[in-house]
């Protein structure tokens, strides 16, 4: 497992939180990592970036392009 985090958190937040992870069948931590993660991957550039190039990719693929001259020309793109 991971490393502990400790927040502090008003109650009735806290409180409403914890109905919410019971009715999802999950718990409180779950609910946290899974926000924070969430929020870190609208933010994180990289992974945006990451996205795009697989959105890219597909549609290459869709249009007859070979996987490998899309790899190719993604390694190059990145080199610049």
């Amino acid at each position: 497992m991971g490393t502990q985090m400790i927040i502090r958190i008003n109650p009735e937040v806290k409180n409403r939180l914890n109905k919410l992870a019971r009715v999802e069948g999950k718990t409180t931590s779950q609910m946290v990592r899974e926000l924070i993660e969430d929020y870190i991957k609208e933010r994180d550039i990289g992974v945006y970036i990451d996205d795009l190039w697989n959105r890219i990719g597909r549609k290459l693929k869709a249009r007859g392009v070979k996987q490998r001259d899309i790899d190719r020309a993604i390694k190059e793109a990145r080199k610049k």
